[in-house]
């Protein structure tokens, strides 16, 4: 729907614009921007929906991404993609594949999904990034470990 990044520019008016990004949008995505552009007038032109793989997206230092629920290797994708640009990154995973994800050997510690995560956080902590991992409350979705980072560099 892209409702995340509306959100976050009404959360954030300095932002001047964001990028949506799916292989294919539902039907009600189109009525859900159009709602909120009717109650909050600044979001009209400043959204771009494109449907793509996300692999196609050119991304630069400047760029935040953000991914929400990104189904088995859309999580790393997003990740490995943010770091090649030097870019700001969020995500919140899910649907692990445990079969072909990378747990990092801490299987026999942790479960599965927490195991490829921690291995997700220290890659990208190796990579050079501020890491910030935090969890949101459960009853919002079982889905809820979120992993923020940031290049060393791009910090003050």
């Amino acid at each position: 729907h892209g409702l995340l990044a509306q959100v976050m520019l009404l959360l954030d008016d300095s932002s001047p614009e964001a990028l949506v990004v799916d292989k294919a949008f539902p039907p009600s995505s189109r009525k859900v921007h159009e709602a909120l552009v009717n109650a909050w007038p600044r979001l009209g032109g400043r959204v771009t929906f494109v449907e793509s793989d996300m692999e196609a997206i050119p991304l630069t230092a400047s760029d935040l991404v953000i991914s929400i629920h990104a189904c088995g290797r859309l999580t790393d994708v997003v990740l490995q993609r943010s770091v090649e640009a030097g870019a700001r990154v969020a995500v919140l995973p899910c649907c692990h594949e445990l079969e072909t994800s990378d747990e990092g050997g801490l299987s026999g510690w942790m479960d599965g999904p927490l195991a490829i995560d921690s291995t997700r956080a220290f890659r990208l902590k190796e990579a050079g990034y501020r890491i910030w991992t935090q969890t949101i409350p459960s009853a919002i979705t079982p889905k809820n470990r979120l992993l923020i980072g940031a290049p060393q560099s791009g910090l003050a």
